[in-house]
């Protein structure tokens, strides 16, 4: 008792304090006020206790336990009542969590002053040993310093260089890719835009927009539930369903929102589900699998074959999801979907595939890199059935990227989708798209489903970009999509190569930091679309140059030197070739007829390209 007794001292301010005499007396003292459970009168011992966070609530749960089991003993003769616990209501997808005991210390409560009554207590002198009748008053600490803590997350964001700052981009619809800055007069160029096909400035999305708004208002209503439900919402998730040849589509108001609702409805429901995810999945995926409280496997980025060893660990009949994606956004590398179909379909998983980065801007119809990898069939209207598109279990997108609007959504299997309909929160208590946002989404999908001059000619002065800067010796990091990462492995040189674009060369890219790229893998990315002309391109990468010289950041020869790193500098590595084909692109003759000076013969298709473009905008002007 004496052993516990020291070392229960080494962790209670009160029990520090107060001698070994006092204890006895308070704990053989009682008080006739409190009734103790089963009878009796407390112990003044008990009632200090009581006052304590930790014992309090140790108190509390013994004393409920106590009741418990003296109605049971009366009812049931002593016989237990139930041999398992009672079902609890799963509100919230995060485990529960046992009390546990608490390191007082740790609270920072051992320098906290007792009141001086309690003082008295603490005295060995028999003069006050005798005062076993009085109780302590609880100790009193300082309120939680809240700005403080607000202050030391912020210093640690300064610290690290990873602190974002917000530049103030108005883009201009009539001067696309043009914007200014909070003057008006301060105009820039943007080269870091998801509206990859300019599609928020498009005449036609533009038009339905104004209409639907002067028609049916700004806003939604409501809910889904609650007024929001209307026939824009229909025909959009229509449009959506049949532009991924699905059952069924569900939309929400950001497709972040649709990856965390989903993956965290799922994996919370299925019994002892298992997400696998992509070690580069999004943010949205990485909290969605938080949520649901499933258990999470992280294979390496596009590893198929460390997919697969994970998946052959897990007992056939346990319920599996592997998240992934099809474009990277911030390396632009591309998923292996049919390899990772096939193995879902070996060892009994479903897929869930992120096309935000892709939709709009690959296959023939626009439904993103699954339906591309069939190109030819969907171009042509042949046989879907078996197609990798087909194959995926579910599929979510974004409208707010290429289509240019704002929203995301999710398309599968129509029990899916209403399952997710009845059960997501983030689905069922969220206030519903306005009815000109759905109908310029739904125009923009259908525009881009009919007309491929947008992102053939977006591919094309990707190209143009990714050969003019590989020639200067700046490290793009090599990619087969429409996304170019340049290197720069700083986070404080990458934001001062950001602003000293902005300010001397009127040209914004966003340096993108820790936590959306890992530390040492700072970057500027890229992004062209159908208004980088020639003059923009030129522009750009001659600024490239002056920052780079002034800053002396590493060029991809540095890194070649020091053995490459994140695919720039790697001797021996193979040319990475664009998801877009020639043939695709209808560069075939152009490309040929040039061979050995690439990017003239690029600029003469360009040209020709810009001019189709021109002539589709105006007719919808």
């Amino acid at each position: 008792m004496e052993a516990l007794l020291r070392q229960s001292r080494t962790m209670c301010p009160f029990l520090k304090k107060t001698s070994p005499a006092t204890l006895r007396s308070l704990s053989n003292s009682a008080n006739v006020k409190h009734a103790a459970v089963g009878g009796g009168a407390m112990s003044n011992l008990q009632i200090i206790a009581r006052r304590c966070p930790v014992m309090g609530k140790a108190l509390s749960v013994q004393s409920g336990r106590n009741i418990a089991s003296s109605a049971l003993a009366g009812a049931f003769n002593g016989t237990r009542a139930y041999h398992t616990k009672p079902p609890r209501a799963k509100l919230h997808t995060t485990a529960s969590k046992e009390a546990q005991a608490v390191d007082v210390q740790s609270l920072r409560r051992e320098h906290v002053p007792f009141d001086p009554v309690v003082a008295k207590l603490n005295d060995d002198s028999p003069a006050t040993t005798h005062q076993h009748g009085v109780a302590p008053h609880p100790p009193t600490a300082a309120n939680f310093d809240y700005d403080g803590f607000y202050q030391n997350a912020l210093d640690k964001k300064h610290k690290d260089k990873s602190y974002r700052y917000f530049n103030n981009i108005n883009r201009l619809a009539q001067e696309f890719p043009r914007a200014h800055m909070s003057r008006p007069e301060d105009k820039v160029t943007v080269w870091c835009s998801n509206d990859y096909l300019g599609m928020g400035r498009n005449q036609h999305v533009l038009n339905k927009m104004h209409e639907t708004l002067d028609k049916y208002g700004s806003g939604a209503g409501g809910t889904r539930n609650i007024s929001g439900h209307n026939q824009h919402a229909v025909s959009l998730e229509k449009t959506l369903a049949d532009l991924h040849a699905k059952e069924a589509s569900l939309v929400f108001s950001s497709c972040y929102v649709a990856n965390d609702a989903t993956l965290a409805t799922l994996g919370s429901k299925f019994p002892d589900c298992v997400i696998l995810s992509d070690s580069m999945n999004h943010a949205s995926m990485i909290q969605g699998i938080r949520h649901s409280g499933a258990t999470k496997m992280v294979f390496k980025h596009n590893d198929v074959e460390d997919l697969e060893n994970k998946l052959a660990s897990l007992p056939r009949d346990v319920p599996k999801i592997i998240a992934f994606e099809s474009v990277y956004s911030m390396c632009g590398s591309i998923g292996p979907i049919e390899e990772i179909c096939d193995l879902a379909e070996k060892y009994g998983a479903i897929t869930f595939l992120d096309e935000v980065h892709a939709v709009g801007m690959y296959g023939p119809n626009g439904a993103g890199v699954a339906e591309h990898l069939d190109y030819e069939i969907y171009a042509n209207g042949g046989d879907t059935k078996g197609t990798v598109m087909d194959r995926i279990d579910i599929v979510t997108g974004t409208l707010g990227k290429a289509y240019g609007c704002v929203g995301g959504y999710i398309a599968g299997s129509a029990k899916m989708v209403d399952t997710i309909r009845s059960l997501a929160p983030g689905f069922i208590f969220t206030t519903s798209l306005p009815p000109a946002t759905m109908a310029g989404a739904e125009t923009a999908i259908k525009y881009q489903a009919g007309y491929l001059g947008d992102r053939r000619l977006q591919q094309l002065h990707t190209r143009m970009v990714k050969e003019r800067l590989e020639a200067m010796d700046i490290p793009v990091m090599p990619n087969p999509s429409h996304i170019i990462p340049v290197l720069v492995g700083n986070a404080e040189v990458a934001k001062r190569a950001s602003d000293l674009l902005l300010e001397k060369h009127q040209i914004y890219v966003q340096a993108i930091n820790y936590p959306t790229v890992p530390v040492g893998q700072e970057r500027l990315r890229i992004t062209p679309t159908p208004g980088h002309i020639k003059e923009y391109r030129d522009h750009l990468c001659e600024a490239l140059e002056s920052v780079w010289q002034e800053l002396g950041i590493k060029r991809t020869s540095d890194w070649a030197r020091e053995g490459g790193f994140v695919g720039v500098g790697v001797q021996g590595a193979g040319v990475v070739e664009p998801l877009w084909t020639d043939e695709q692109l209808g560069l075939g003759q152009d490309v040929e007829a040039g061979r050995g000076e690439p990017l003239p013969a690029l600029e003469r298709v360009l040209e020709r390209e810009q001019a189709v473009v021109k002539r589709a905008v105006g007719v919808g002007a």
